[in-house]
């Protein structure tokens, strides 16, 4: 930060001044004295020139008005900024509460104890409660409104200071011996303040001030230290809160009178007064610390006895009570900011995050873009780039430098363990130093390489890109290793106090004056410079030649590095041009050389605007802007004290373009004398800029010839170019419409060339210009035909316009006249017009290269019929097949494999019914094979899922008819063995051997032959199970019995304790005593039973056959054999019986027999349930 007096007020009869005190808000300035002096004053800018804001604009007292009330001194003066009442005291303990009406201050309370003395006054942070500390050590907190809220004798204390914490929960308490006491919001003691700033000290000491910010602007960093105690000794205690056992201590070496912060906390002033080591006379000073106790300024003040120091609301201006006088000094603050590619970085915090807010503000486009960046320390910027340095962690004292582009994008970062308290940048290079040590990091940004350098960059070592220096060292430029930053913290005698950098130079300062000069890229030590003060500022001009220096008082001197050429000619320049050695500038706050003239720069003194030419200065321009850039005699520069009152909302009225002085007189010339004498003014003066300025004019008035001169002279080749073009056209006003067009006189150029009748110039314009609405209008406006290809070009910009902007609708109008069928589909994907995009496919062409997109945009909404044939259409089955399978429509991926012939079906259906499988779904696996017609697969896990559900003891007839299913499958697969012959053999041989062939291809083809054999054998064995208990139920015992024994050939299949259970009773039930012994016998014989299951069986046989004899009733009926003349008699699958007619019933499904008169009284199959076919066999 920079600090110059700027204007001073004196108070009428030479009355002193006791204390001041600056509204923050509102702008008043309240200051007390003797005599029951009170004055209220108010700075008010005044003009009405736009470009004239903030300091540099004139400031007049708007208002100036004395305050009568009080007869003593007064003595305390403090603010209520949130309901506008300002309140003072006096020695006679008189205190007046002031209030604002109608533009006038007016008393609106008064109050006396009549005791004593009011040492001080505060209000807390929300203007609700004040507290009032008197030197007898009475205390009164009030309302804002006059009412008491409570009062308290602290007896034996002398009280001098008050002030509350920024919550209001916590009073600080000044005592006139030094100490500091806590107490609570209602008065209660809680503590004594340790005081660590005061080891050491001796004799007595006083409080000069306390002040707790109470982070209404947000604060610097996380955990920023915002309490300042300091005593009139000059040492200081700052303190994050009330009861810090770690504050920053200062010692000020002044006898200090009082201390305020500035409105976001970032700035400390300690006012007061100075003794010169080698004079008897004090001088007044005010130091200014950051809220971690480094020095930032100080400013000397004149006059006897300093008594109060004020901040202005913004931060931009201080107040100070000296003698009978009020002292105003400007403040040049230290903004993180920088300017990279018309883009203005800035950064500020806000009351609720303690991240900085960093903004990214494009004053080309006025777009702006935000980045939070925790502990921030600062901005540089360099070409396109700029590099955030901040704090990595709180942990680990690690720093982070972030490469971001101009709209915040990080593009790369590095984390280093130096403290980067100055940081630089080059087109190639980020250098950071801190006190002992500086670290190069050559960057590279991958979108300026080549994919060869690219390479070069992937394969190069770290060590070459990073380097760390130690400011004693002497490099020599020897191939360094990587950074080792173990040897930057070795401690120096004279540490580093600002650096700057150019493409092939490395400037770093010291505190005892001395400059390093090191080359660039290789680090060598070429030279050092002694200068006379420490500096604070470096900048070398654009061809490394001379080095501004502004140094810690603001004196801007400059140093030649390169010894310049001592001929004649240049020696009569320099002569000229006076000397750089005796240059010498006060009150400099900042400066900039320009980018491409070594001898030209700008520099800010006080609220003036200077710019220098070989050392000669123009004329001043009052302002107090930040000097952005300087090129092509321009100077950009940025009112950054406007943009932070409201930062979230920069203005471009905030940025100002300055010409300097041979531009500006250039264009006077131009303008009112002529072409000729200009050209000479600029043949003296010469720069590109004054050349192009020249060649613009002469083109406005067709004199090719100059142009072409001015041109070849600032070496624009495409000027040139044009000249050559304009000098070809033989019509005159062809020419004007040419330059028109030049000058982007677009709309003259347009009637001009229209006027000619030349149309299709027109046109091409506006095509260049890419106004396609334009070009439209003006060819449907024409009395000619129009070129259709054109038209159609015209209406699919239109149409790309609108669909950039994803105005759909109006798009897909527009493509339609334009015939762009690959955009419509796009907009009819966009707006879900899936109606329009089957159109859109219908009328594809085959083979359509839109098609295979089309039928991609289908299948991600999952329209699978119309994906297919979008697919089709375009002659991709497998891809149609692919959409099906992904949307699970196996049919039709099945039905299109089987058209197209396809054999990645089997992969693609093992795939997905082992992916079923996983998760257990073995019934939608089943359907799976069935569907895409591989019914054995199909069968083999149906078979499996009867076979789970008979071992759990399911429903009997749940098992069945999954045995009938897996069945049934089975079925389908031998018809579709049967087929597949017929199909091969095309009708040329019997029936016989299709069958005969499908059988063998059955046996070739089927690894599980049980199966396929068997397949209703499960079903059987359930059928009969089921059917012998229902004629059990029945009473049909005898038909019941017979069903049971026909069980015994399904021992496989059902468990044998059930059978041979379901045998005993029904032989029981038809007194077969003997077919129950049996029966018994078996079930005893079991290894599978346990034995109290075993003794179960065996005490029910003791008792049934103790009872009867084992014997059957009917043994006749129950021998007749199933066996007939031609082996064994099929079984009936109605009653369960042997069929001994020759004349039966057969299913045509399942092969299964039955008695016709039984089966009459079905109409389906009992065992396959498929419909009943009259039809017999033999």
């Amino acid at each position: 930060m920079f600090i110059y007096l700027s204007k001073k007020i004196a108070i009428p009869n030479n009355i002193c001044l006791k204390c001041v005190s600056w509204n923050k808000d509102q702008g008043f300035i309240a200051c007390g004295g003797d005599d029951g002096l009170l004055r209220v004053l108010k700075l008010e800018t005044q003009t009405d020139d736009a470009k004239l804001k903030g300091l540099a604009a004139p400031s007049n007292l708007s208002m100036n008005q004395t305050l009568e009330g009080h007869s003593g001194a007064v003595q305390v003066v403090t603010w209520n900024e949130q309901y506008e009442k300002l309140t003072t005291s006096d020695q006679n303990g008189l205190i007046i509460v002031w209030m604002l009406y109608k533009g006038a201050w007016y008393e609106e309370m008064i109050n006396n104890r009549n005791k004593s003395v009011v040492r001080s006054m505060s209000w807390n942070a929300d203007g609700q409660k004040i507290c009032i500390v008197y030197e007898d050590g009475a205390v009164i907190v009030g309302s804002v409104d006059g009412n008491r809220i409570w009062g308290k004798e602290l007896k034996g204390n002398q009280l001098a200071h008050v002030a509350w914490s920024p919550d209001s929960k916590i009073l600080l308490f000044g005592m006139a011996n030094g100490e500091v006491q806590i107490y609570d919001n209602q008065g209660n003691f809680i503590m004594k303040m340790t005081i660590s700033c005061l080891t050491n000290a001796t004799g007595a000491v006083s409080i000069a001030g306390i002040h707790w910010y109470a982070g209404t602007g947000g604060y610097v960093e996380p955990d920023c230290p915002c309490l300042a105690i300091c005593f009139d000794n000059g040492r200081c205690q700052i303190m994050r809160y009330e009861n810090d056992e770690n504050p920053v201590c200062i010692d000020t070496l002044m006898n200090v009178v009082s201390i305020q912060w500035n409105h976001c906390g970032s700035v400390l002033a300690v006012a007061g007064s100075l003794r010169a080591s080698n004079l008897e006379k004090e001088f007044n000073v005010v130091q200014f610390y950051t809220p971690f106790g480094e020095h930032l300024r100080t400013l000397k003040v004149p006059g006897k006895q300093m008594t109060g120091v004020a901040w202005e609301g913004g931060g931009l201006r201080i107040g100070l009570a000296v003698d009978s006088y009020i002292y105003f000094a400007n403040i040049r603050p230290d903004y993180k900011w920088g300017y990279c590619c018309s883009t203005v970085v800035y950064a500020y915090t806000k009351p609720e995050r303690q991240e900085y807010c960093v903004v990214f503000w494009d004053t080309k486009n006025n777009e702006k873009f935000v980045k939070y960046v925790k502990s921030l320390m600062s901005i540089t910027t360099s070409g396109d780039f700029c590099i955030l340095a901040s704090k990595a962690d709180d942990t680990q004292p690690q720093y982070v430098l972030i490469l971001c582009n101009s709209i915040g994008t990080p593009l790369d970062s590095k984390y280093i363990d130096i403290d980067p308290l100055f940081v630089t940048m080059t087109k190639t290079h980020v250098i950071a130093a801190s006190k002992e040590a500086f670290y190069l990091w050559q960057y590279r940004v991958a979108k300026k390489l080549t994919a060869l350098e690219i390479n070069q960059v992937t394969r190069t070592k770290k060590e070459g890109r990073e380097r760390v220096y130690h400011i004693d060292s002497n490099p020599s430029g020897a191939k360094d290793s990587g950074p080792d930053f173990a040897k930057a913290f070795t401690a120096t005698r004279d540490p580093i106090c600002c650096i700057t950098a150019t493409d092939k130079t490395l400037i770093v300062g010291r505190e005892s004056g001395t400059i390093h000069r090191y080359s660039l890229p290789n680090v060598v030590l070429i030279q050092k410079y002694t200068l006379n003060n420490r500096a604070y500022y470096l900048s070398l001009n654009c061809n490394s030649s001379r080095l501004a220096i502004i140094d810690i008082a603001g004196v801007l001197t400059l140093l030649d590095l390169d010894v310049r050429a001592s001929t004649d000619d240049s020696a009569g320049n320099q002569a000229s041009a006076g000397d750089p050695s005796k240059f010498e500038r006060k009150d400099v706050w900042d400066m900039k050389w320009a980018n491409d003239n070594p001898d030209l720069f700008a520099m800010m003194e006080k609220t003036r605007m200077y710019v220098f030419r070989n050392l000669d200065p123009e004329e001043p321009i009052q302002t107090s802007g930040y000097i952005c850039n300087f090129e092509d005699l321009e100077i950009k520069s940025v009112l950054l004290d406007e943009i932070m009152k409201d930062p979230e909302r920069p203005n471009k009225d905030n940025l100002i373009n300055f010409e300097i002085r041979s531009l500006r007189d250039s264009r006077a010339l131009i303008e009112k004398v002529g072409i000729e004498d200009a050209s000479q003014f600029i043949e003296d003066n010469p720069h590109p800029r004054l050349w192009r300025l020249l060649a613009e004019a002469a083109l406005q008035k067709l004199d090719l010839k100059t142009a072409e001169q001015a041109f070849v002279r600032c070496k624009d080749y495409q000027g040139i170019e044009f000249v050559k073009r304009l000098g070809n056209l033989q019509s005159e006003p062809m020419k004007q419409a040419e330059v028109a067009a030049y000058f982007s006189s677009f709309e003259e150029a347009e009637r001009m060339y229209l006027d000619m009748d030349r149309r299709d110039l027109a046109i091409s314009l506006r095509i260049k210009l890419g106004d396609w609405f334009r070009v439209l209008q003006l060819l449907k406006t024409g009395s000619g035909d129009c070129d259709d290809t054109l038209l159609e070009q015209a209406y699919n910009a239109v149409g790309d316009y609108f669909a950039d902007r994803q105005k759909w609708v109006n798009a897909v109008q527009y493509y339609l006249q334009g015939c762009n069928q690959e955009r419509l589909a796009e907009c009819y994907y966009m707006l879900e017009d899936y109606d329009g995009l089957e159109n859109l496919t219908a009328v594809l062409p085959e083979n359509h290269k839109l098609l295979p997109e089309i039928g991609q945009m289908f299948a991600t909404v999952g329209m699978c019929e119309q994906a297919v044939n979008a697919y089709l259409k375009c002659n991709q089955p497998k891809a149609a097949v692919d959409t099906c399978v992904h949307l699970n429509q196996w049919n039709k991926a099945v039905e299109l494999t089987r058209t197209h012939n396809m054999k990645e079906i089997k992969s693609l259906l093992s795939k997905y019914a082992s992916h079923l499988l996983e998760k257990n779904k073995t019934l939608e696996a089943v359907e799976l094979y069935r569907k895409a017609h591989h019914f054995l697969d199909a069968a083999k896990l149906m078979f499996k899922i009867a076979n789970q559900e008979a071992e759990r003891r399911t429903r009997p007839l749940r098992v069945k008819k999954l045995y009938v299913l897996a069945a049934h499958l089975v079925e389908n697969y031998h018809e579709q063995v049967k087929t597949s012959q017929q199909s091969k053999a095309k009708g040329k041989k019997s029936e016989a051997t299709f069958a005969l062939a499908g059988l063998l291809e059955e046996d070739a083809t089927s690894s599980d032959n049980r199966f396929v054999d068997n397949a209703w054998r499960g079903a059987e064995a359930y059928h009969f199970f089921l059917l012998a208990q229902r004629q059990l139920y029945d009473g049909y015992m005898e038909n019941a019995i017979r069903t049971a024994l026909h069980l015994r050939e399904y021992e496989d299949i059902i468990p044998v304790v059930e059978i041979y259970s379901l045998l005993a009773i029904c032989a029981t039930s038809n007194r077969a005593f003997g077919t129950c012994s049996q029966a018994f016998i078996k079930l005893e014989s079991l290894e599978s039973l346990d034995p109290e299951q075993r003794q179960l069986y065996e005490d029910l046989a003791l008792e049934i056959f103790t009872k009867h004899t084992p014997k059957d009733s009917r043994t006749v009926e129950l021998d007749r054999s199933s066996e007939g003349p031609e082996g064994k008699l099929p079984t009936c699958i109605v009653t369960g019986l042997p069929i001994q007619e020759y004349q039966f019933w057969m299913c045509s499904v399942c092969k299964h027999c039955a008695v016709e008169q039984e089966i009459r009284k079905y109409r389906f199959c009992p065992l396959c349930h498929s419909s009943v076919a009259r039809s017999s066999a033999p």
